[in-house]
């Protein structure tokens, strides 16, 4: 079931959203600020973000404006009592997906979770790049420049996790989380094996991995290499 990210500063509004979805089987974290937020979205991997537009500190547009530059392609559920439509151009000019005004009907909340959970998005293209690898999702097939790559299933769906979220760090339990979730007996050592190879495939002679390993905090793919 979708992991969902709800970021609300009103403790009570957020408990409501949180057990509601919650009831609809979906998996809900919760953040009361845009600093915690920011971290969540940097770490672990979520399929949607219910963002308030009022935030302390940063605002839930400037949030979504930086998610965005550092390359996030999860979708964004606006949620706010600004109702002009200059202030709903300015939020999905942030790069919200959708835009929901409080007050508003905890069902209508579930409509809107449920269409963008579905909707088509940039995260689910078929051709994903970074520097010379390219990966056809269509075709499964992987190239370093002209040169064809094979990949085992779990090092190609581990490329193409990467791929879809470039610069975002990903601790090991959250990899095993999403690739090997309804394995039993998966542990860190079996992320670190299949990174290690995967990363003698798509490097090459290149002694600068795509694949970064942050010690402490997980793997990212950094793309463009800093």
């Amino acid at each position: 079931m979708a992991k969902i990210l709800v970021v609300e500063d009103d403790k009570d509004l957020a408990e409501n959203i949180e057990d509601w979805l919650k009831h609809e089987s979906y998996t809900v974290e919760v953040a009361h600020t845009a600093e915690l937020a920011s971290e969540l979205l940097a770490t672990f991997f979520y399929d949607l973000l219910v963002l308030d537009w009022n935030l302390p500190g940063a605002s839930g547009v400037e949030l979504v404006k930086m998610y965005r530059a550092g390359g996030g392609l999860t979708s964004v559920l606006m949620i706010t009592g600004k109702e002009t439509v200059k202030d709903k151009e300015i939020g999905l000019d942030a790069g919200a997906d959708d835009y929901l005004t409080k007050p508003f009907h905890l069902r209508e909340l579930s409509a809107r979770v449920r269409a963008l959970l579905r909707r088509p998005r940039n995260a689910l293209a078929t051709v994903l790049s970074a520097g010379d690898i390219s990966l056809d999702s269509a075709t499964r097939q992987v190239k370093k420049g002209e040169q064809v790559i094979d990949l085992m299933p779990k090092e190609y769906a581990l490329l193409e996790f990467f791929l879809r979220h470039p610069n975002q760090v990903f601790d090991q339990d959250a990899i095993i989380d999403h690739l090997w979730h309804s394995e039993k007996g998966v542990g860190i050592e079996t992320v670190r094996t299949n990174i290690m190879r995967l990363r003698k495939k798509i490097d090459g002679d290149s002694e600068d991995s795509l694949i970064k390993n942050l010690r402490g905090q997980g793997y990212k793919l950094e793309w463009p290499i800093k």
